[in-house]
């Protein structure tokens, strides 16, 4: 049971590590937001379904309850992936994952009204901890510009994060992962489509090769082991090992962007990584 407790720490650990890269990528890629959502979309869906034929997964939806379930939570999705990357175009690698990073918080209060769990006061003061250690890396904000603008679209996008990852949890019961992935990317490649009438999708000769990136790494691979991951830790759980996100994602940024972190954001972030270290014992347990 240990080492099959620290295989899904590892799944879990590695579906981190993945999504971490939207960030570097959120700032890199140069198209409009709907645009990038949309190839993240439909690539995604096509590496899903593929893997779902060769696995021979069952795709058939087995109720119109479960039907209007995925299409809210690929809805929440698609606005998690749509402010995210404001946030990102608006300020930075830093502020746009950080204020992301709020999500766990709106997890710990959210799943007990959606998932029959009694709820664990711990949560809060963990919660905490990652928030005191996003502020002490933010900057100093001022309210009138772009970076103001960027916590408040990370923090939209954390509330869907949050809405999204509960309704999915609810979702594992009944469906395999990866075929909850390939419905939830498939209904955003027909939503976001119009975009592609009415912005400008020229860029896509030179950003494929990151646009392929983020849709087969990050969305297909990382929100799918994600998924996988809420079969065995409760979606708090899950958003507080999460956090481990921001460390990550600076580091990619750091490499890949240059952009490079404040003494803050190394405080910050390892305050962040103790609370990740804390909720990893803590499970363990369980």
């Amino acid at each position: 049971m240990k080492n099959q407790h620290s295989n899904y720490l590892l799944q879990l650990a590695l579906a981190t590590l993945f999504i971490s890269a939207s960030g570097a990528l959120g700032r890199y890629i140069d198209m409009p937001t709907p645009v990038v959502v949309w190839w993240r979309s439909i690539l995604g869906a096509l590496f899903l379904l593929g893997f779902c034929v060769y696995k021979k997964f069952n795709l058939k939806i087995q109720s119109q309850q479960d039907a209007v379930s995925i299409g809210i939570s690929a809805l929440l999705m698609g606005g998690h992936w749509l402010f995210y990357f404001f946030a990102l175009k608006l300020s930075n690698v830093a502020i746009g994952m950080l204020s992301l990073f709020v999500f766990p918080i709106f997890t710990a209060f959210l799943e007990p009204f959606f998932i029959k769990i009694k709820f664990d006061p711990i949560y809060i003061l963990l919660g905490i901890m990652v928030l005191v250690g996003m502020y002490i890396m933010a900057p100093e904000f001022n309210l009138e510009n772009t970076y103001f603008k960027g916590i408040l679209f990370g923090l939209l996008s954390a509330l869907c994060y949050a809405l999204r990852n509960i309704i999915s949890k609810k979702l594992t019961s009944s469906y395999n992962p990866t075929s909850i992935m390939f419905y939830q990317t498939s209904i955003l490649t027909a939503v976001f489509l119009p975009a592609l009438f009415f912005m400008d999708t020229s860029n896509i000769i030179t950003q494929y090769p990151y646009i392929i990136l983020l849709a087969v790494v990050v969305t297909a691979i990382g929100h799918t082991l994600l998924i996988y991951s809420l079969k065995h830790f409760s979606v708090s759980t899950a958003s507080i090992i999460n956090s481990i996100q921001p460390i990550f994602g600076i580091i990619i940024a750091f490499i890949f962007l240059n952009e490079i972190p404040t003494k803050n954001t190394m405080l910050g972030g390892s305050l962040i990584l103790a609370t990740v270290l804390i909720e990893s014992v803590r499970s363990r347990k369980k």
